[in-house]
């Protein structure tokens, strides 16, 4: 099949994505074709992207080291400013040390494509960032795939396998629902059986935990219960990059041998800078996480009221309708009624899975957010039960 028949395929799916230019920076409102909407997709959770702390850093470092690194960590790329970043991801992420790559996606990659080999098994949840995925394929170790957050399912699975050698790898955060893997109970079953947990903590870095510090704190665990933990630096953190965090030992032997890194020009310094400020911003002004965990209950709340259901904790809000052109209609409506939110479909989720996805952060206001939960309810069709009309 050749371009045009595919995109036709996709189209006639309703799986064709069309892009959506903003012409302002991220923030709780945007300007969309000129028209300012409430922005609820950004995974920007803490409402960085426009800190002045942050941006005059980011700002000092372009006027020290200009543009970008010039070549790759093992060549001539190393600043002092990725040092330093990584130094700092170590200190906020409690682990003995860290290694940057240019993108979250290449971290999970790198990594996974690098520590496991044919003779380990990889136990991979279900529903897994696509970066997992394609880590365990190109390791070419033996994968088990096990269904959703399901002990039970991994624990037999492991039995039947007896693995002798390997990992289980899950987000901690699962991005297009929300939900929290079981962590410890993954940290024993990897304990009891000769395994390595990894966990993907791009959507709890900076959001879970009692100062933000992800998943770990959030569930009292230390670097021993999870020996490698990939953080992103491009949603509560608002830069670009991502970072395995794990022993001393296993970052110096990826930064020798992980295919993503060697391979890559290193991070924009900048960003490295931005990043090591926003790390040392979070800790420093826990009201924006105060702020977070209070608009996310709300929005909740104020969908209740509407008779929407969204369960969980987490600034991720899905709300399911199924079929895709279904779901394209509402996100289309839910446009219309000002609110941008595209909706999720294959293959980022299931056939027949498409939902909602709203996006809680901490620059949204009380009034976006129950403009935001009418909104909904409004494109769903959903009955309202106040009764006294708006305008948006």
């Amino acid at each position: 099949m050749d371009a045009a028949e595919r995109l036709t395929a996709l189209k006639d799916a309703h799986l064709y994505r069309q892009l959506r230019v903003i012409d302002s920076a991220p923030d709780h409102e945007v300007l969309l074709n000129g028209r300012p909407v409430l922005l609820f997709c950004s995974n920007s959770y803490l409402g960085l992207g426009r800190e002045p702390e942050i941006l005059h850093a980011a700002a000092q470092a372009l006027e020290e080291w200009g543009t970008g690194a010039s070549g790759s960590r093992l060549v001539s790329g190393t600043l002092r400013a990725h040092v330093e970043l990584e130094a700092e991801l170590a200190r906020f992420k409690g682990s003995e040390a860290a290694l940057s790559f240019s993108s979250g996606y290449a971290a999970n990659v790198g990594t996974l494509a690098t520590l496991c080999c044919s003779q380990d098994h990889i136990f991979s949840d279900e529903r897994n960032h696509a970066s997992i995925i394609d880590g365990c394929r190109l390791s070419r170790a033996q994968v088990v795939v096990y269904a959703h957050a399901d002990l039970d399912d991994l624990r037999a699975k492991i039995h039947a396998v007896q693995p002798r050698s390997g990992l289980i790898v899950t987000d901690s955060v699962f991005s297009m629902d929300g939900d929290l893997a079981p962590l410890p109970e993954l940290a024993e079953l990897a304990r009891s059986h000769g395994l390595t947990l990894m966990v993907d903590d791009a959507h709890a870095t900076g959001v879970l935990g009692d100062t933000g510090r992800g998943s770990l704190e959030h569930f009292g665990l230390t670097q021993t219960d999870v020996p490698l933990v990939m953080a992103s630096l491009s949603k509560a953190i608002p830069c670009e990059g991502g970072a395995i965090c794990a022993s001393r030992d296993v970052c110096d032997m990826l930064r020798h041998t992980a295919r993503s890194h060697v391979f890559s020009t290193a991070q924009t310094p900048a960003t490295a800078v931005a990043a090591c400020a926003a790390l040392r911003y979070i800790l420093h002004h826990p009201e924006r996480l105060v702020r977070l965990r209070a608009n996310t209950a709300h929005l909740r709340q104020s969908l209740a009221a509407y008779g929407v259901v969204a369960p969980g904790v987490t600034p991720i809000v899905p709300i399911p309708v199924g079929d895709e052109a279904m779901a394209e209609e509402v996100a289309d409506r839910l446009l219309r009624n000002g609110v941008f939110a595209p909706c999720i479909r294959y293959p980022t989720v299931a056939r027949g899975a498409a939902r909602l996805r709203l996006v809680l952060n901490a620059a949204h206001t009380l009034e976006d957010i129950e403009r935001a939960a009418w909104a909904v309810a409004q494109s769903l069709g959903t009955s309202i039960r106040n009764t006294k009309t708006r305008s948006v």
